[in-house]
């Protein structure tokens, strides 16, 4: 017999995911950013709309959750060497904006005859930008390790650190307890706290890690990973310091050990989940009949914050040198109000402080901007490298000449036209040895921690990560890869491997590697362009070697063996012919930039002339030859249409094909690449 059991908030998480997903839907067909539709998912269903959500705690347990894991995924994705590189930008650049802000709402303050006192409350929240929304929006759009992305995560992370100290001033500024001791005292253990979490990542998570690792259990590893981030997120609050800070400090200590990208794709299901919560939830706060009754109010406000924070912001940037350019991306970038504000909004309504000091009034405008703000951050960060080349025209281009050599240089320069070789066993071993010798571009990635450390001893550049996951894949550059090699043996993984692989870049030539004979068809329908069966070579060797014992003649032997290997071809649907095509083609130093791609069933491609595909005008890209059944057409005019079938031999640049990937994707996306997004 089953009880039937009540929960009071089922029915509200059941209408804002189910609200979530439609909105989501929309902003997807009409290719808007999902954050923007969970934020007004969040105003429609929320009190002051529909009302479908009235527990409001509930949603905002969820919300936290959700920006602990984002706070953590981006933490993986930097280093302590990285934070090393860009120190002065946090301390001087993010000081300055936080310090400059405040002063000018103050002095404004004082001008309009308000309390100075509400005037530095009001300017902490005014101060803080929205580290969720900037952060995500970075990270999706691949642009975290851009001067941009850097620099803004600069700020954010002093200003994380000094929501600390604001929390603490509002009861001194409002009149009640708390002394300056008390201050010191908490400042001093979150120092020491972050003090112990370096030394964690430098010692102690790498080695946990690394044992967890070899056990090669999923679900323990991610298990591990979750409580060091939650873990350590509660040490963090504790101390009084931000969860949020706690849950980057935490993504920090996994990101020096070699499992951070694969322990980057086992959370970000968990962290997409939780993260719609957060945006939905902001969008709650919002009354929409203070919208509908001062919009004047609201958009002189909005505009004069928003002018306000870019112009400092984008000074305390350009004090430390940075160009105008990029000084002034980032500034645009941070100049909205932040989810942390409305944390410090709800401790000053607790003391009796107000923003502005205009009661009920001041904390919905405020709200109101907060929300507008961040539903245009994702217009600030599309326009922000126009704003920096319009402003670098000006005479302000004089300011911030000498550049911080981190202001320009990418970390890392993304690999292209390179191969991505799944496994180092004896095969993916040898394969190495000759991409090394040969001076081909590669990375490894590979589950045996291991063999990841000898490859990083031997300067290899190796990733630890699942091949099925579209994140360790994308890590590898897949966009921009010419080749994928798959040398493990696993009839589970492989079909996985192709089907991602094949969506994330359908220019992409996949080789894959089976132990049978009767796998390879598998293999082909799955997506893969060559199949190299271990069956076939065992057989020739076991005869060519009873040839030898019966003194048959090595020129013989020879022969006999092109015609077993062209016979077992024939057998699979690719011949040798296009065997050699997918693994010779284009690997000397002039070919780099060829493809031979096929035109799959489903595809945009497929049924279209090359004159309307405009692959030389808008791409870039020239088709040298089109290959349908035995026939080759060499040079085809635009008029040649297209069918599924077809193979096509292209040369362009790698972004370029990256950019062309639409036309050859297949229009629905495999199970797998689903099950991770």
């Amino acid at each position: 017999m089953f009880l039937a059991v009540s929960l009071p908030f089922l029915n509200e998480i059941v209408a804002l995911f189910l609200v979530a997903v439609v909105i989501a839907f929309i902003s997807y067909k009409i290719k808007l950013v999902p954050i923007i539709g969970f934020l007004f998912a969040g105003v429609l269903i929320g009190p002051n709309a529909l009302g479908l959500v009235q527990d409001q705690e509930l949603v905002d347990i969820l919300a936290e959750i959700g920006i602990i894991l984002l706070l953590f995924t981006i933490g993986i994705e930097f280093s302590l060497e990285k934070l090393n590189k860009i120190k002065s930008a946090i301390f001087v650049g993010g000081g300055l904006q936080v310090a400059l802000t405040v002063a000018s709402v103050v002095g404004i303050f004082i001008l309009l005859n308000v309390d100075w006192k509400i005037g530095i409350y009001t300017g902490f929240l005014v101060a803080l930008s929205s580290t969720a929304v900037i952060l995500g929006l970075l990270s999706e759009q691949g642009k975290t390790d851009t001067p941009t992305g850097r620099l803004s995560l600069a700020v954010l992370i002093f200003q994380d650190f000094a929501i600390i100290a604001m929390v603490l001033l509002v009861p001194l500024l409002s009149g009640q307890s708390g002394s300056t001791t008390d201050i010191l005292i908490v400042l001093g253990k979150a120092v020491l706290l972050v003090i112990g979490i370096v030394l964690l990542a430098r010692k102690i998570v790498p080695w946990i890690l690394d044992k967890v690792a070899q056990t090669r259990r999923q679900e323990l590893f991610l298990l591990t990973v979750m409580a060091i981030c939650f873990g350590t997120a509660a040490l963090t609050n504790l101390a009084d310091v931000s969860l949020a800070l706690g849950a980057f400090l935490a993504g920090l200590v996994v990101s020096e050990s070699h499992y951070s990208d694969h322990a980057l794709s086992e959370i970000i299901p968990l962290k997409t989940i939780f993260n719609a919560v957060f945006f939905v939830s902001v969008g709650m706060l919002l009354d929409v009949r203070v919208v509908l009754e001062y919009p004047l109010l609201l958009l002189g406000v909005t505009s004069g914050i928003l002018l306000l924070k870019f112009i400092l912001s984008t000074f305390s940037l350009l004090v430390l040198g940075y160009p105008i350019r990029v000084a002034a991306a980032s500034g645009i970038v941070l100049s909205q109000i932040g989810e942390f504000s409305f944390v410090l909004e709800r401790a000053g309504r607790n003391a009796g402080l107000v923003p502005g000091g205009y009661g009920e009034l001041g904390s919905q405008m405020f709200i109101a901007v907060s929300v507008f703000l961040m539903l245009l951050t994702p217009l600030f960060l599309s326009i922000s490298p126009k704003v920096g080349e319009l402003l670098s025209k000006t005479p302000l281009n004089r300011i911030g000449q000498k550049r911080n050599k981190d202001s320009d240089s990418e970390s890392s320069v993304s690999l292209e036209d390179h191969v991505i070789l799944v496994g180092y066993g004896p095969a993916g071993r040898n394969l190495a040895k000759i991409f090394m010798e040969t001076n081909i571009p590669f990375v490894v990635l590979e589950m045996n921690p291991k063999s990841v450390s000898e490859m990083k001893e031997q300067g290899i550049n190796a990733i630890y990560g699942d091949a099925t996951r579209p994140h360790i894949l994308e890590h590898a550059s897949i966009e921009s890869a010419k080749l994928c090699v798959i040398a493990i043996n696993d009839l589970d993984a492989n079909p996985r491997i192709i089907k991602v692989a094949r969506y994330l870049n359908p220019t992409l030539q996949i080789i894959v590697r089976t132990r049978y004979l009767a796998q390879a068809e598998a293999m082909e329908q799955a997506g893969a362009d060559t199949v190299v069966p271990e069956e076939m070579e065992t057989t020739v060797r076991l005869f060519s070697s009873v040839l030898s014992a019966y003194m048959i003649p090595d020129q013989e032997i020879e022969q006999h063996i092109r015609e077993l290997r062209a016979e077992d071809f024939q057998i699979m649907k690719g011949s040798i012919q296009e065997a050699h095509l997918m693994v010779l083609q284009g690997l000397d130093e002039e070919g780099l930039h060829t493809r031979a791609v096929l035109v799959r069933e489903g595809s945009y491609a497929a049924g279209k002339t090359l004159a309307e595909l405009k692959l030389r005008n808008e791409y870039e890209i020239t088709v040298l030859t089109v290959q349908r059944g035995e026939k080759n057409t060499g040079n085809p005019a635009g008029s040649f249409t297209l069918e599924a079938g077809d193979r096509l031999v292209m040369v362009g640049l790698a972004g370029r094909f990256a950019d062309a990937a639409e036309i050859f994707r297949e229009e629905k996306p495999p199970v797998e690449f689903e099950e991770d997004f």
